[in-house]
């Protein structure tokens, strides 16, 4: 069975840090392009970071310089490094593994 699990979310107070990871089961048969979108309440699924088979990477405006996608040591895993988090960050965060569906995805909430 194909699934995404996402892990690592919580609940982190603004400027905290947060590493959420995702881990695709199944058998990955070479490098595949990976990503993290989320989605907050009421909004539509956001690309938030994202990165190539051959691993650039690419972010959205508003996580430039405080988010960092990374793969893990095995195929199947991507992680994402978040620093500074604002309030705004808050929201369901969904990996993105291509020929995968979506995962549950890990709430994130940025509250004092």
């Amino acid at each position: 069975q194909v699934q995404l699990v996402e892990s690592g979310g919580g609940l982190v107070q603004p400027g905290g840090s947060l590493r959420i990871s995702c881990v695709a089961s199944g058998t990955i048969f070479s490098i595949v392009p990976m990503g993290w979108y989320r989605q907050a309440p009421g909004k539509q699924r956001d690309l938030v970071a994202s990165i190539t088979s051959g691993g650039i990477t690419n972010y959205a405006d508003s996580v430039k310089g405080r988010f960092t996608i990374s793969r893990g040591d095995t195929r199947n895993t991507v992680h994402l490094q978040m620093n500074s988090l604002k309030p705004e960050d808050t929201a369901v965060y969904y990996c993105y593994v291509q020929g995968f569906p979506w995962g549950q995805g890990t709430q994130v909430t940025v509250s004092s």
